[in-house]
This record gives C-alpha cells, sequence and structure tokens, in this order.
C-alpha cells in the first residue's frame, strides 16, 4: 500500500487545521533526544514524564516495566501517549541495548554522585536520559551499563525533584539547547510521513472502516 496515497484519502476526513497542526508539530519533533524510565512506581510519574515528552518535541520514550509493570495513566498523561510513541522493555539491559545499538550515548540522571551539572552538559550525538525510581533512583546495573551522568544543580535542603519535574526540567533545557546546534535533529521526511499516517488514523472515529473502504 503506498503510503502517501493511503494519508492523502484519510486527509479528506479531518480538518485542514488539523492536518496543518500536525505538519507543524512534526517540523519540531525529534529523536535525537529520547528518555528512558527505569522502574518508576507512581503511575502519574511515567505519564507526566510522557506529557513532558510530548510538551517539548521529544517523539519516543521507553519505558522499563521489569518490577512494577505498566505505569501508563491516560488522564494525567492528557493523551500525550497518542503522539508520542512508546517503547516497553522487561529488563534495563534490553532497554540500554536496544538504545546502544540506535546509536544513543546513555545518560543516567542522578543527584547522588559526580555527575555533570545540566548547564555544563553537552550534547555531543544521539543522547538517551535514564530516570529511576522515586525513593531508590536507578539500579546499579543501570548506572554500570551509562555512558555517563547528569544532575540538576540544587541550592536547597531537598536532595532530589520528583522524577516528572526532574524530567521536564531537563527536556526542556537540552531539547532548546539541540535546536541551537548544527545537528540534523529533526524527523527524517520518511519519519514525518509515517507519523503523520499514524496520527491521522488516531483522528478518525471509524478509521477500520474507512480502511477498508480505501482498500
Amino acid at each position: 500500500m503506498n503510503d502517501g496515497l493511503l494519508l492523502e484519502y484519510l486527509e479528506g476526513f479531518i480538518t485542514k487545521k488539523r492536518k496543518n497542526r500536525f505538519i507543524e508539530i512534526l517540523e519540531e519533533r525529534t529523536n535525537f533526544l529520547t528518555v528512558a524510565i527505569e522502574d518508576v512506581y507512581q503511575l502519574h510519574n511515567t505519564s507526566a514524564v510522557i506529557r513532558s515528552c510530548d510538551v517539548f518535541g521529544i517523539q519516543e520514550v521507553h519505558v522499563i516495566e521489569n518490577r512494577f509493570g505498566k505505569r501508563l495513566d491516560k488522564n494525567i498523561a492528557m493523551g500525550a501517549q497518542q503522539w508520542v510513541d512508546v517503547h516497553r522493555y522487561e529488563t534495563t539491559t534490553q532497554c540500554i541495548d536496544t538504545l546502544k545499538a540506535n546509536g544513543y550515548k546513555v545518560i543516567a540522571t542522578s543527584p547522588h554522585n559526580e555527575s555533570c551539572l545540566l548547564d555544563d552538559f553537552k550534547i555531543t550525538g544521539k543522547t538517551a536520559f535514564l530516570f529511576g525510581t522515586e525513593r531508590e533512583g536507578l539500579s546499579e546495573e543501570a548506572f554500570a551499563q551509562c555512558d555517563g551522568s547528569l544532575k540538576i544543580p540544587m541550592l536547597g535542603f531537598t536532595e532530589s525533584l520528583n522524577i516528572s519535574v526532574s524530567a521536564a526540567i531537563i527536556l526542556q533545557h537540552l531539547a532548546n539547547e539541540l535546536r541551537k546546534t548544527d545537528f540534523k535533529w529533526q524527523l527524517t521526511e520518511s519519519e514525518k510521513l509515517d507519523k503523520r499516517l499514524d496520527w491521522t488514523k488516531k483522528s478518525i472515529k471509524s478509521i477500520d472502516e474507512i480502511l477498508q473502504r480505501f482498500r
């Protein structure tokens, strides 16, 4: 099936405003930076991280569900799970191996070691930021396999921030920094087409019937 022809057909079932909004958002989307979440217990935290990824233009999230199972609350994600690609893994090693195989440097986020401060962190290539559980942080397994570590500078008595807040701060800062670089950080034309098609399908109520009619 020709995806271009299918997209042209399906866009006849959505408004021009929605179509243009998809195109506009995809121009700012990136897979150059991504987020991985290891065994986060509080369900709303995973959902909030996914929402932050959508807000700051991060297209993919990697969720490790070794200990606590699925951690996605659709109400808190506020529909962001429709627009962000969520990849799930049973183990930390499986996730990190996949990220590295796809060319990512994996950076642990932690306030408890000699991490690089956020303001000093330089993006040198595709990067995945790994976040751990609310109370325990990242596992030793995760630290052993990461390529470096990062922390948010803090000036108060509190040692750490909620994971969803930490992710939002890091993504907002580094997504802005990425857009100032000469890296080819945007999605490829093929990736943009795939996402336009995916998002358009998700916007049509009777999509199965309409796809059958197209075929």
